[in-house]
């Protein structure tokens, strides 16, 4: 198989402590993001110190189950065009990998270099990483990534189990050695898995739902964002535009998701700057549906941050809705990994 473009940076082969350097805030403001160019239309924000500036969305390749190659690679071309650099994909991301293979047919004719390539491991164990991340490689041509995460943490067991002796962490630490990976991360949906990892490691990204109906309704993710803050960890926000939990009785849009995506574009508006507008959060990524994701992008290509008033708005919406990971939470307190056979289908993490 033909490689595109492998470059060893110095920073991908130096390192492997269980301490790395701390990295800088993320961008807060406008004054301190990336100027556009002519013929940029999308702000970046850098991560941390590395001097890599990723697109403040990212795209959520998890989407391309609900669409075949031709359409997948018509709107990654959209997404390049649109200022798009940040590709986030998983081997969890449909059925036997299909994401991953969509995603890699179509950037197939894409400088490497021009993009920011992420993927993830759900592996808790150091062999099993190690032939996932492998296997993406493989299927994503490339010889590395720009990010690679541990996937969807729960609970302290499952950070217990990947950062143990012989867990997914020593894969990826000797990866980043070997220039296969440039930075580490995890993604999490409990506050008590996500402050449990950073506590264990200093990682460079945390991927963690900021979203404004968590946010309102139980202050979910004040503290990761405060640690993250603290240590110059660069937050990738997920569930921006979730609507909530789906209430009893109501229903299931062709949006059919297990949690509800907001359609309205100004609820979606609101919804992205509010993410957006937090401290240290560096990207969101949308709902798995590309009509979600292009009106993301748009919302966020005319970026302003968020208003006291249009917070109270914020406020009020999320009154009326019910949140989607108090439960997940309470779980997580007991060390119990929710049973998720239709939602992993439907790429819970």
């Amino acid at each position: 198989m033909k490689r595109r473009n492998f470059l060893i940076s110095a920073s991908g082969i130096v390192g492997g402590s269980m301490l790395s350097a701390s990295q800088s805030d993320a961008a807060e403001t406008a004054d301190e993001e990336k100027l556009l160019t002519p013929t940029d239309k999308l702000l970046r924000r850098g991560l941390g110190k590395s001097g890599d500036q990723v697109s403040i969305v990212g795209f959520p390749c998890n989407g391309f189950r609900h669409i075949d190659q031709t359409e997948a690679n018509e709107t990654i071309a959209w997404a390049l065009a649109e200022g798009v650099n940040y590709f986030d994909v998983a081997p969890a991301y449909g059925r036997d990998g299909e994401c991953e293979i969509k995603l890699g047919v179509g950037l197939q004719n894409v400088e490497r270099d021009s993009i920011f390539l992420s993927c993830k491991t759900k592996m808790r164990d150091k062999t099993g990483a190690r032939e996932e991340l492998e296997r993406s490689l493989e299927r994503l041509k490339t010889d590395y990534f720009d990010l690679y995460q541990l996937h969807c943490l729960q609970t302290t067991a499952d950070v217990e189990q990947a950062m143990a002796r012989g867990g997914a962490m020593e894969t990826l630490l000797e990866a980043r050695k070997q220039g296969k990976i440039k930075h580490i991360g995890f993604s999490a949906h409990t506050s008590i898995a996500a402050l449990a990892a950073m506590r264990a490691y200093r990682f460079d990204t945390a991927m963690f739902p900021i979203n404004f109906i968590e946010h309102f309704n139980f202050a979910f993710g004040q503290a990761v964002l405060e640690l993250a803050n603290n240590q110059g960890v660069s937050v990738i926000g997920i569930k921006a535009t979730s609507g909530g939990d789906w209430p009893e009785g109501t229903p299931r849009s062709e949006r059919y998701w297990w949690y509800r995506v907001l359609q309205e574009n100004s609820q979606v508006d609101l919804a992205v700057r509010f993410a957006l507008s937090q401290k240290n959060v560096m990207a969101t990524i949308p709902a798995s549906f590309m009509d979600n994701f292009k009106k993301t992008v748009e919302v966020a290509q005319k970026y302003r941050p968020i208003t006291p008033d249009e917070m109270k708005q914020l406020h009020e919406l999320a009154r009326e809705s019910e949140s989607v990971f108090l439960r997940r939470q309470k779980q997580g307190l007991i060390g119990l990994n929710e049973p998720i056979t239709n939602d992993d289908e439907r790429g819970l993490c």
